[in-house]
């Protein structure tokens, strides 16, 4: 919901896994979020990041490690194109 600035008023926004593309609901104490830095070039940070949310389900499936290297790959032949 926004007012009439708009300026986002919700008190809670919901998050998606970028893994499953579930819901991550409030109670999933298990969720984890991830923000990856960019590197240039020369090899040093310059502030820009990817994130990444990844649920409790794949966390407990023992799939996080695999699922957020597919997704850095994605990420990075996207950004290369």
């Amino acid at each position: 919901m926004q007012n009439d600035e708009g300026q986002n008023m919700d008190l809670y926004i919901p998050r998606k896994c970028s893994a499953t593309n579930r819901l991550i609901t409030s109670k999933d104490h298990a969720s984890v979020q991830i923000n990856v830095g960019h590197l240039g070039e020369d090899g040093k940070y310059h502030g820009q990041f990817s994130t990444f949310a990844l649920c409790g389900f794949v966390r407990a499936q023992g799939d996080a490690d695999s699922a957020l290297d597919r997704l850095w790959q994605k990420k990075k032949a996207e950004s290369r194109q």
